[in-house]
């Protein structure tokens, strides 16, 4: 279904806007986190918690809510979504309280799990498949742009209100936008074609939310919990997993379910897709341990921490943007040189921040961080044009909602971890702030350096298989 030129692309401002928003929300809350620490005592787990249940939500909700807007009318999927998000926001900014605080992100989440599959949803419903380049192309760069602002607008609110309350106003800002983009899309967004209702999966949904959950549980608890038994949860998580993939399996017999097991026979798709929950579980905890360090370790302040973080944002946005170009010519070797450029990067920031004490560190890395971020604008979009390049067209819906599911489940496990090695580090190093932040910088290398040998896995069987085709070809023209 196609819209008035001039309509369609106003109702497309107004899902990019809301889109932005709650991306912008995974990353702009990182450089407030002391603040939020210190104003509601919040323990390292609760700490972990607004960040990876917010990541965590918003991943679990991305295939059912996809569906349901598909089946029920993306317009009023999308609305609902905004306003339970601006409610959110609102209900975060007030919080009195750690619990409170925890339960509006996990609600945040959430809603942001409902908005985003609309968005992609509207591009395919208002344009025409060979008009669709340039909104993918916007969308494309929202996301990236999302990422690289949200620290630096994050420092910039807390030192212009103050870290008593500029953490409260990274999530007060979202009120104003909510509400004008809830007026904004009841008129301009078009309803859409209503189309039969599929299933949702609940039953999937539910062993994945309590199967991830339970795996994060005992890491993210690790310091509250004490005994072992708590690793027990892990392992009836670990059972819960498998429990999902065999639900998964009979439910695809019958309906379609939460996820197409049969995807995952593409090999281009399951290696793309284990690179990026990999990836996404190294990367977005960079923002989180480094932004804590900066402030807690070297006394930066808000904004000077989200200053220099931006160097990776900005190579990652650049890079992303060159990427696209090239990704066709050179494969799977540009995610392949983009890890090892992350790698490079992140191994130089630990032996930069060794070598210059005090907080000239923060400032002298800026140049490993560039070349960690380039890296990374090499590695997301190019990873995700690849996984989806050889699954059929009928099917592309749910590969790239399963695809940002596992980035978002990624997200969530990476933070728990890390955080977990961090905390633990700064406690046995009675406060030893750098020594904590390199420990669990070297996880963050390691799942990269994982993602990096699934790629090189990719590349390595892809040649294979060309180098097997060439007798055939060739004996076929004899």
């Amino acid at each position: 279904m196609t819209t008035d030129q001039s309509t369609r692309w106003k109702a497309l401002t107004v899902a990019l806007v809301a889109g932005f928003m709650t991306l912008l929300d995974v990353s702009i809350v990182n450089v407030a986190l002391p603040s939020i620490r210190n104003e509601l005592d919040l323990s390292s787990a609760e700490l972990q918690w607004v960040l990876s249940g917010y990541a965590l939500t918003f991943g679990l909700l991305l295939v059912p809510a996809g569906r349901f807007g598909d089946a029920r009318g993306r317009r009023n999927v999308f609305i609902a979504g905004l306003i339970l998000f601006t409610l959110a926001s609102a209900a975060a900014g007030l919080a009195p309280s750690a619990l409170w605080l925890v339960v509006a992100r996990l609600v945040q989440g959430a809603a942001a799990g409902i908005v985003n599959p609309q968005v992609s949803g509207l591009i395919q419903q208002m344009f025409e498949p060979r008009e669709r380049g340039r909104p993918f192309g916007l969308l494309g760069a929202t996301i990236g742009v999302s990422t690289a602002v949200g620290p630096l607008l994050g420092g910039v609110l807390i030192a212009a209100i103050g870290p008593a309350d500029g953490w409260r106003w990274i999530f007060f800002l979202n009120i104003p936008i909510g509400v004008v983009a809830v007026w904004l899309g009841s008129r301009w967004i078009p309803t859409g074609e209503q189309k039969r209702q599929e299933s949702l999966d609940p039953v999937g949904v539910a062993l994945l939310g309590i199967g991830v959950t339970l795996v994060l549980l005992p890491l993210v608890q690790e310091r509250e919990w004490q005994g072992s038994w708590k690793w027990l949860l892990a392992a009836a998580g670990l059972t819960v997993l498998v429990g999902f993939v065999l639900w998964e399996r009979s439910f695809n017999r019958t309906r379609t379910a939460l996820v197409e097991l049969g995807l995952f026979k593409v090999r281009s798709y399951a290696l793309g897709a284990l690179i990026g929950l990999l990836y996404f579980a190294g990367f977005t905890t960079i923002f989180f341990i480094y932004t804590l360090y900066l402030q807690s370790g070297l006394g930066y302040s808000a904004l000077e921490a989200g200053l220099a973080i931006t160097p990776f944002a900005v190579g990652s946005a650049v890079a992303a943007a060159v990427g696209g170009r090239f990704v066709n010519r050179f494969g799977r070797h540009m995610v392949v040189g983009g890890l090892i450029a992350v790698i490079a990067g992140l191994v130089a920031t630990d032996v930069v921040l060794d070598a210059v004490p005090g907080s000239g560190g923060g400032w002298a890395a800026a140049l490993p961080l560039l070349v960690a971020g380039a890296g990374s604008g090499f590695v997301i979009s190019p990873n995700q044009t690849l996984t989806l390049a050889e699954v059929p067209v009928a099917r592309a819906g749910s590969a790239g909602a399963v695809l940002q599911t596992g980035q978002r489940i990624g997200t969530a496990m990476g933070i728990a971890a890390v955080g977990s090695l961090f905390f633990n580090r700064l406690a046995a190093g009675q406060g030893d702030w750098g020594s904590a932040f390199r420990g669990a910088l070297w996880l963050t290398v390691g799942f990269v350096v994982v993602a990096l040998v699934a790629a090189l896995a990719d590349v390595l069987t892809a040649r294979g298989r060309q180098n097997d085709a060439v007798p055939t070809t060739r004996s076929s023209h004899a």
